[in-house]
């Protein structure tokens, strides 16, 4: 498994050109340097919101996929959603910030939103989203993994074929977030010509139920897992 992500130093972000971090959702906007294809803001889930978490993992796994404003219907949703609604008060209101931030950032009315309880991995394989622009947070269990760009090789993506390369080239390269923190992945270009998207994939513990959590604008075409 891939080692949790450290808050990185100015140095260390300008050496690494195509990620950026920081404590705020102010960081979520460094999308738009041409240059970042993933935007990490890291954070610490309080008591109160860990509580509220813990209360919607004791059910069955469960999911909501929901389209539209960021706004009561939004809220409405995600209270018919969760297993505990009288304990989701923190929960349903950091996805309807997120949600707000999302549909900020890309000047858009309406968001996608695909929240699930998982009881075993989302997506095993490192893959790249088909999507310009998608938000990425797990609220309980580990993080989404992800790949550098240094350290895969594009040509093994896709199903796995005979004579193919792995896709990831230094394993020890693999970055994970930490629970709780928000990821921002986008496609970029690389001389406007091949494009580049952030490989990730969602990882899984048998002990433990994740909460994760997928936002794109409306921008962004249709929901993909």
């Amino acid at each position: 498994m891939g080692s949790v992500m450290p808050i990185l130093t100015a140095q260390e972000q300008n050496a690494v050109a195509h990620w950026a971090s920081g404590l705020d959702l102010a960081v979520l906007a460094e999308v738009f340097d041409e240059a970042i294809t993933i935007a990490i803001m890291q954070r610490q889930l309080d008591s109160a919101m860990r509580a509220s978490i813990a209360a919607q993992c004791a059910a069955q796994p469960w999911q909501l996929a929901w389209r539209g404003p960021a706004d009561a219907t939004l809220e409405q949703a995600l209270i018919r959603s969760m297993p505990a609604p009288q304990q989701a008060t923190e929960l349903i209101a950091d996805v309807r910030l997120l949600a707000k931030a999302v549909a900020c950032l890309f000047d858009v009315e309406a968001v996608g939103i695909r929240m699930r309880l998982l009881d075993g991995a989302m997506c095993p394989r490192f893959h790249c989203d088909n999507l310009p622009a998608r938000l990425v947070t797990t609220y309980s269990g580990p993080g989404s993994e992800w790949l550098p760009e240094q350290a895969l090789e594009r040509a093994g993506l896709g199903k796995p074929e005979p004579g193919k390369p792995e896709v990831v080239l230094d394993a020890s390269a693999i970055r994970q977030l930490a629970e709780g923190d928000v990821c921002l992945l986008k496609e970029a270009l690389i001389n406007s010509t091949r494009p580049l998207r952030v490989l990730k994939r969602v990882a899984a513990r048998r002990d433990v139920k994740p909460i994760v959590v997928l936002l794109a604008s409306s921008a962004t075409q249709q929901m993909h897992a």
